[in-house]
């Protein structure tokens, strides 16, 4: 057998784990595997967030929505014509005749 595919066999039944110089390779896969963690949940975490601010647009476009609507309906309920309509279902009037100014002197 060659040299590479020696190398290539020894790797595949995992000689590498219980040679003399074993122990580094083991701190090397503990630090790879530890990496592989901290990668996995910093994924999970930014996708928790994600989706997070996806629902908090989607409610926050929801609320817009709900406030201009709302606006409108007040704005057709401030109108005059509105008012006056609602005042006469309750049997009051607009005055035919507008309003006179009162002046007060008061003289020392």
């Amino acid at each position: 057998m060659s040299k590479t595919k020696q190398t290539l066999y020894n790797i595949l039944k995992g000689k590498f784990l219980v040679d003399e110089d074993a122990r580094k390779n083991w701190g090397f896969l503990i630090f790879l595997t530890a990496l592989a963690l901290l990668m996995i949940t910093s994924s999970h975490q930014i996708d928790k967030k994600v989706q997070k601010i996806a629902y908090l647009n989607k409610e926050k476009r929801e609320l817009r929505s709900k406030f201009v609507a709302t606006k409108s309906d007040l704005m057709k309920l401030k109108m005059e014509s509105s008012i006056s309509k609602r005042l006469n279902e309750s049997g009051l009037y607009i005055s035919e005749t507008p309003p006179k100014k009162i002046k007060v002197e008061i003289s020392n």
